[in-house]
């Protein structure tokens, strides 16, 4: 499995509006569209009672794992379970499919069933449920936009309009009340790629008034409610 890098940065939605103009030139936009120009993400994720998950995602650890459960377009008969984890600054992805159904008795602590499951991703999230007492805690939404370049594999995202149940795992109800966890006048850009960022991408990038940081969308969502 091959890491990649990624770097995240808070800019204004204007700063979006003209650095998304200004990449249609160059990058393809992502094929998942709602027919708006972008998607709807929706993910509920795993931590425990004492916040592990959490606590090291703010402290930085350089080795450190999340598990959460992902949908787009609120197409709940197409769900992923996913784990993404971080090792010496890059970052590693994985998924299986999943069901609704396996969702809703994952929630109601019924996971006996997991522990011999087909899936290895499965498997190894029922050990750590039973090693850390993790469970699904959040449900984040935002809206997304993304650009592809080939070269050097660089994918940059748009993330907007972040929400957050803060602590209901109610993942599949798409009436449940969810607040803004980052301010309405602000987004997410990611910067994600392989070896190296291609120059013509480093300029565009250059243009903008935007500070580094995590930009967790769970630390966000997180933090509204402590």
């Amino acid at each position: 499995m091959k890491g990649r890098k990624e770097l995240k940065h808070e800019i204004s939605k204007m700063d979006g509006v003209i650095l998304k103009k200004r990449l249609s030139s160059f990058m393809n936009a992502d094929t998942h569209s709602n027919g708006r120009g972008g998607y709807n993400v929706r993910s509920v994720y795993f931590d425990n009672f004492e916040n592990k998950a959490l606590i090291e995602k703010k402290e930085g650890y350089m080795n450190r794992a999340k598990y959460r459960v992902r949908t787009y377009n609120n197409d709940f008969d197409t769900i992923n379970l996913e784990k993404k984890s971080k090792k010496n600054n890059l970052t590693y992805k994985e998924k299986c499919r999943m069901t609704a159904e396996e969702y809703e008795l994952i929630r109601a602590s019924d996971i006996l069933w997991m522990e011999n499951d087909s899936r290895p991703l499965m498997r190894e999230l029922f050990h750590n449920m039973i090693r850390y007492q993790l469970k699904p805690v959040t449900v984040v939404d935002y809206e997304r936009d993304v650009y592809i370049y080939p070269y050097g594999n660089v994918r940059l995202t748009f993330d907007s309009n972040i929400r957050t149940s803060i602590r209901n795992p109610d993942f599949l109800n798409t009436t449940m009340p969810m607040v803004p966890s980052l301010d309405h006048q602000l987004m997410i850009l990611e910067v994600k790629y392989d070896e190296y960022i291609p120059d013509v991408i480093k300029m565009l990038l250059q243009m903008l008034d935007r500070r580094k940081g995590t930009y967790s969308k769970y630390q966000l969502s997180r933090m509204y409610g402590l």
